[in-house]
């Protein structure tokens, strides 16, 4: 194992604490580090993240089924939509070139960095919105992880409570549950066009839940506010960086 790989291992653990910490967001830069730190090839980095994104997410949506902090009838009806729309997404990062690719993550790297500073209140529930509603939301979202390998989890909780009609802690578990079906058929839909290597994904997902466990142990010793900036500086100086370093490769 050479350096690089052993360094991208010890990033991937810090990704499960901070997802352990936040509850969601810390998938979003494993992208970053399987381009940038273990030199994979975007477009084989993406799937590698989403067996990352998956994993994770369904570890953590089996302790919310246990807490009863889940509603199965509003994440099937998310996680349907969401993954015709995760299969479908892949297509599109083998369309583009990988510095599209990486600027169009980096914006969102960015948009999330800056969500993450305001501070978090918890969002009224809202009656449910339908049916038809919660499907587009779902299948929007899916394309987001089928194309570039992220959760959306920043999107998913605000559509759960604001068009599935959950509090926030329901919203928070039932999410998991959708980005993991959506990372799987994502994660199908990739592997219709490109490999990758398997072992150094998994290794990457154990180190990935082995930090997040850590992190959900810790969580209640650590001031949330001082974690969220931590994290949201961390992911807007990522974000500015990619988004630089591959404009300026767009128009060269």
């Amino acid at each position: 194992m050479n350096i690089e790989t052993m360094a991208a291992l010890l990033m991937a653990s810090l990704i499960g604490v901070a997802l352990g910490l936040l509850g969601s967001g810390g998938t979003m830069i494993t992208l970053p580090v399987l381009v940038y730190v273990a030199g994979v090839p975007a477009s084989q980095a993406v799937a590698m993240a989403l067996v990352v994104v998956g994993g994770t997410s369904l570890a953590g949506s089996v302790m919310q089924y246990r807490r009863g902090h889940f509603d199965v009838r509003v994440a099937l009806l998310f996680a349907i939509t969401g993954m015709v729309g995760a299969y479908g997404g892949a297509r599109l990062t083998h369309l583009v070139s990988q510095p599209v690719l990486l600027t169009v993550f980096s914006a969102i790297m960015v948009g999330v960095g800056l969500t993450l500073f305001r501070d978090r209140r918890e969002a009224e529930r809202a009656p449910a919105q339908g049916m038809a509603r919660c499907a587009v939301i779902g299948a929007a979202v899916g394309v987001l992880t089928g194309f570039l390998g992220i959760g959306g989890g920043f999107l998913i909780v605000p559509a759960l409570t604001f068009f599935g009609g959950l509090d926030i802690k329901k919203a928070t578990g039932t999410s998991l549950a959708v980005i993991a079906l959506n990372s799987l058929s994502g994660l199908a839909g990739q592997l219709r066009y490109a490999q990758f290597d398997w072992w150094l994904a998994l290794a990457f997902l154990a180190a990935a839940t082995v930090g997040m466990v850590g992190g959900v142990a810790a969580k209640g010793h650590l001031s949330d506010r001082a974690i969220r900036r931590t994290f949201a500086s961390l992911v807007l100086a990522v974000g500015l960086a990619m988004a630089w370093q591959n404009v300026t490769a767009l128009f060269r």
